[in-house]
């Protein structure tokens, strides 16, 4: 396992204990500046409204897509020219959103609602938990690895090194002890 791969397992270990994972939740960990996929999938195909919102926006959406057009006024700022749909026919019910060029600003919880021609109301179909990690930590992650490893093998030669000297010093104290007579003609 590399080490890029064991610190993103700790920080989903980690986040996981943190955040309540719903059935339908799905957590995703990217790294700054890259592009993200957020899956979501409506039963069908029938779909004239797609919503994707994180509840920390208030009124604000990340994307408002209604009847095929995007609707830019209730979308907030950080996200215009960003964000789009990965199939703007909704092919199979496919509304996974893109984030483009994501950030830490981009941390959290977001959820993708649909509305349907034979179902008015709004239904929550996906929420994914996306975290962003900030520029460089791949590479801090790896020093620490490499400091932390370097200090175990340092640690146990110096406690390999401590025994050593205690078993000659214990065996010198005893070869002393039981030669007295040659002690005494030194």
């Amino acid at each position: 396992m590399s080490a890029v791969t064991a610190s993103r397992c700790l920080i989903l270990l980690i986040v996981g204990v943190f955040v309540f994972v719903s059935a339908g939740q799905k957590n995703i960990t990217a790294e700054s500046g890259q592009d993200v996929t957020l899956t979501c999938r409506a039963p069908n195909n029938n779909i004239i409204v797609v919503k994707w919102s994180r509840a920390d926006l208030k009124q604000e959406y990340v994307l408002l897509y209604r009847d095929s057009h995007f609707v830019p006024d209730y979308q907030h700022p950080s996200f215009k020219n960003r964000v789009d749909l990965q199939d703007r026919q909704m092919k199979d019910g496919d509304v996974s959103l893109i984030l483009k060029n994501v950030t830490i600003n981009d941390t959290g919880t977001y959820e993708c609602h649909v509305v349907q021609r034979v179902r008015k109301p709004t239904k929550l179909i996906s929420i994914v938990y996306l975290h962003v990690d900030p520029p460089g930590v791949e590479e801090v992650s790896v020093v620490l690895i490499v400091i932390l490893c370097i200090s175990a093998v340092l640690l146990v030669a110096a406690a390999v090194g401590f025994w050593i000297f205690r078993k000659y010093k214990h065996q010198h104290s005893r070869d002393s002890i039981q030669h007295p007579s040659e002690m005494q003609q030194l």
